[in-house]
């Protein structure tokens, strides 16, 4: 089993919500699970080092999916046909770059496209060139409602992974988000996430 040293601090955490900017800053406490392979978790840096690069994820992501959301948002007003996009972090921790696998996509269905992005992303995020890593798409909130919502799936190679889910709406050519929900998720780009096992303690 994937051991992981846990982590809880307070930080500044990005919390989508109404536009045009859907991103605030909005202090809360955050638990952040280290995988046992992190560039972290050599037995080097003490809790403290690590409550501190820790939060520099946090920034980064914060950073990360203002531009992601941005532009996907801007992509929906505009009436583009939603499919999910991706973005990623590089490791310079400041230059944000749109993936782009269009040529390989024409035909393929949302569910595939996002498959086909993590794949893409887990061969960038373990060859090291990524700190952070994004896909964006739409569905619905509930089957067989109308209601939509915008899905954020991030994941940073510091210890982080989670969906972030926005309900929204378009009215006018406007896209207005409503509180957001953000739920765990396993790692699926940066490292193998084998999940708990029930009883095995580590």
């Amino acid at each position: 089993m994937q051991k992981m040293n846990r982590l809880v601090f307070g930080a500044a955490f990005a919390v989508l919500c109404s536009a045009p900017l859907p991103v605030v800053a909005e202090e809360k406490q955050i638990e952040v699970e280290i995988p046992e392979n992190s560039v972290l978790s050599d037995g080097k840096l003490t809790k403290e080092e690590l409550a501190h690069y820790a939060i520099i994820g946090q920034e980064q992501l914060v950073k990360l999916t203002e531009k992601a959301t941005q532009e996907y948002t801007t992509g929906m007003q505009r009436g583009d046909k939603s499919m999910p996009a991706a973005w990623m972090l590089l490791d310079d921790g400041e230059t944000v770059k749109r993936i782009n696998i269009d040529g390989q996509t024409e035909q393929a269905p949302a569910n595939v496209r996002i498959l086909m992005y993590r794949a893409a992303l887990k061969s960038i995020a373990r060859r090291g060139k990524i700190n952070a890593a994004v896909i964006l798409y739409t569905g619905k909130v509930k089957e067989g409602e109308q209601a939509a919502a915008l899905v954020i799936e991030h994941e940073h190679r510091l210890g982080i992974s989670g969906n972030k889910i926005i309900p929204y709406t378009i009215e006018d050519g406007n896209v207005t988000y409503s509180q957001a929900v953000t739920k765990e998720k396993p790692f699926q780009m940066f490292y193998d996430d084998r999940g708990e096992v029930p009883g095995n303690q580590s």
